[in-house]
Order: C-alpha cells, then sequence, then structure tokens
C-alpha cells in the first residue's frame, strides 16, 4: 500500500512539474500572469512557473502575412470598384498583444479592412490605378496608429488587384482609343507642319538663285531617264516659259 501512494506521489510530482516545465521557441515569448495579473515576459528558451499560480499565453513574434478580401466601396468620383489586399504585420510588444485586445490577429484583420473602403472612398479612380505608392502608405499609416496601442506594427500595406463592372472596363477602352487618336491625328499634323516649313525654305532658297532652279529641273530628267520607263515626261518649268509668254504678248 505504501508503495501505491509512494507511486502516485512520484506521478503527481511529475505532472506537476511537468506543468511548471515551459519552453519557448525563439520566434516565441511568454506572457506570465501571477493570480491573474500580469509580472513578465519570458522566453526564448526554458523557465518554471509556479504550478496552480501563475499562467503563460505564447505569442508568435513572426511577420504574419494577412490577406483582405475584396471590398467594395465608391471612389471619390462616383465608381464602384472592387479592390482587394495584403498586409504585413508582427507583434513588437508581446504583453500589449495579449492584455489591449482579446485577438489580436482578427482586430488587426477588421481595422484592415475599414481602412481599406475608408481610403477607396477618398481617392479617384486614377488615383488607384496610377497612384498606389500612395494609397499603399496611407493605408499603412492608418493601419499601423490604429493597431499601435495593442504592440502590433504594420510594415507593409500592398494593394493586389482593381475590379471595375464591364461598362466601365469598356468605357475606359474607349477612352484610350480616342486618346490614341487624337495623339495620331497632333502627330500627323505636326509632320504637315513640319514639311510645309522645309517645302518653304526650300523654295526661298531655289528662288534666291536664278539658276538652282535649271539645276533642279536638269537633275530631275537625271532621275527619270535613269528608270527603264518606255514614257518619258519632262516636266517644264513655268519660269522658263516667262519669257516666250511676254514676247508673245508684246507682239499681239
Amino acid at each position: 500500500m505504501s508503495g501505491f501512494v509512494i507511486g502516485l506521489v512520484i506521478i503527481f510530482g511529475l505532472v506537476i512539474f511537468s506543468s511548471a516545465f515551459k519552453i519557448t521557441q525563439e520566434y516565441e515569448r511568454g506572457v506570465v500572469f501571477r493570480l491573474g495579473r500580469f509580472t513578465s515576459v519570458k522566453g526564448p528558451g526554458w523557465f518554471l512557473l509556479i504550478p496552480f499560480i501563475e499562467r503563460m499565453a505564447r505569442v508568435d513574434l513572426r511577420t504574419v502575412t494577412l490577406d483582405v478580401p475584396a471590398q467594395e466601396a465608391i471612389t471619390q468620383d462616383n465608381v464602384t470598384v472592387k479592390v482587394n489586399a495584403v498586409v504585413y504585420f508582427q507583434v513588437i510588444a508581446a504583453e500589449m498583444s495579449v492584455i489591449q485586445v482579446e485577438d489580436y490577429r482578427r482586430a488587426t484583420w477588421q481595422i484592415a479592412q475599414t481602412s481599406l473602403r475608408n481610403v477607396i472612398g477618398q481617392s479617384s479612380l486614377d488615383q488607384i490605378l496610377q497612384d498606389r505608392e500612395t494609397i499603399n502608405s496611407t493605408l499603412q499609416h492608418i493601419i499601423d496608429e490604429a493597431t499601435e496601442p495593442w504592440g502590433v506594427k504594420v510594415s507593409i500595406v500592398e494593394i493586389k488587384d482593381v475590379e471595375l463592372n464591364s461598362q466601365m472596363v469598356r468605357a475606359m477602352a474607349r477612352q484610350a482609343e480616342a486618346e490614341r487618336e487624337r495623339r495620331a491625328k497632333v502627330i500627323h499634323a505636326t509632320g504637315e507642319l513640319q514639311a510645309s516649313e522645309q517645302l518653304s525654305q526650300a523654295a526661298r532658297m531655289l528662288s534666291s538663285e536664278p539658276g538652282a532652279m535649271t539645276l533642279r529641273y536638269l537633275q530631275t530628267l537625271v532621275e527619270i531617264g535613269v528608270e527603264q520607263n518606255t514614257t518619258t515626261i519632262f516636266p517644264i518649268p513655268v519660269d522658263l516659259l516667262a519669257a516666250f509668254l511676254e514676247d508673245r504678248t508684246k507682239a499681239g
């Protein structure tokens, strides 16, 4: 009978020792409470707790990747969009993440959704599509400020996808097509203007020298004669006929 009692005592002692012996990993911390009051943060490594008096809550200090589901919101210019994002955060104060909030992961997830809708509602569609860095920075600042009392540090917030309805996609496609047509017309008109300026300059240079037009005429004849044509057209400048026309007019 005494042996049985000794065995029970040994087993009871082992159970108590195992409950008092705690080990936390390098990326973990143990928040210790003594009779319900916070005492210290322990870890990493092994340590002993007072059985039935002290209790420990484990906190993971690694960076957490939080997916924010697509949030439907109306932009500042009255366009309905669906935007999802990803948030990277980690606990920097283990005791605050346990004492100040019931579930810091869910709380951060909820504040991220709310902040995403608010920021999208205060931005225009062009800002969302073209200036994501500013929106990401604004979201990071808002969420980090809200989670700071919980001992949570938000390091990165990135908008992943922006979904538009089919009508808005078609409208944007028509707008882009019209913009391309406008640019093409401007480029064509600019080319015509530059060509006319060059032709005007060339005409002034040719008219400034009496023999320049004759040389240009002879060069044109040489270029025509190089090609194997059955019919050759000789362009006669009007300037060459001007003298004959004047003489005929005087004779008449």
